[in-house]
């Protein structure tokens, strides 16, 4: 499987046939200044964790662009049909659901946080923020966090899921910091592969991943802390 990290919470996970873009925030992210189009090139999924700009970012402009089948909670897709994406390409659910998307599955679990979004001079509510996990055709597991603290009930997505790949938010103020998600993944689950985000993109959280790392103990060897827009394998 490879990853590109784009900075905060975008990444474009490449399995098999499946280019999916998760929490594509690629047009005034910090962190990123490529634009949308090189990121979304090829792209067959985009997936949403939650509502905040900084996670929906360009998924409207990747959706109308490119025909991706965008898989997101029913708020959303609500939102993204009224912004003229065709409901042949809205893959809906919502927490507890799981929905089968074309060489992979996607569960949506919980996440401690909340979901909105800014149009213009309003602001949408956008649903339940969720975790996602995709499930693909030859077995693997990806768990994107999405947005949340620590909590207990991560232990029964461990039980249900088995995830080997975690996309874990560590950047502290609006998610948990890094300490508290090096406890979650060491106390939680058996990730073979833990890759941090949510960090750096903004003054107001922490600027890098050293916390975490430091936090994991000797499990820190499971961490892969990746170099903005280079691809790398999990």
């Amino acid at each position: 499987m490879k990853l590109i990290w784009y900075g905060h919470s975008a990444f474009r996970v490449e399995q098999d046939d499946v280019v999916a873009l998760i929490d594509p925030f690629l047009s005034g992210n910090p962190k990123w200044d490529g634009g949308w189009e090189d990121a979304a090139e090829g792209v067959t999924h985009v997936l949403l964790t939650h509502g905040h700009n900084d996670h929906f970012g360009d998924a409207v402009e990747i959706g109308l662009a490119t025909g991706a089948q965008m898989v997101a909670n029913a708020e959303i897709v609500g939102y993204l049909g009224k912004r003229g994406i065709s409901s042949d390409r809205l893959n809906v659910g919502n927490t507890g659901g799981t929905v089968d998307c074309g060489g992979f599955a996607t569960t949506f679990v919980n996440a401690l946080h909340s979901s909105s979004y800014r149009d213009g001079d309003q602001t949408l509510y956008m649903g339940h923020p969720n975790g996602l996990v995709l499930r693909f055709d030859d077995g693997r597991t990806l768990y994107h966090m999405g947005d949340t603290d620590i909590f207990g009930d991560m232990a029964l997505i461990n039980e249900l899921h088995a995830p080997e790949i975690g996309i874990v938010p560590i950047g502290d103020r609006f998610t948990m910091g890094g300490e508290r998600a090096a406890l979650a993944c060491r106390r939680y689950f058996d990730f073979a592969k833990i890759v941090p985000c949510h960090y750096g993109t903004f003054p107001l959280i922490d600027p890098d991943a050293g916390k975490f790392t430091s936090a994991m103990g000797e499990d820190a060897v499971k961490v892969m802390v990746p170099d903005i827009g280079v691809a790398f394998e999990v």
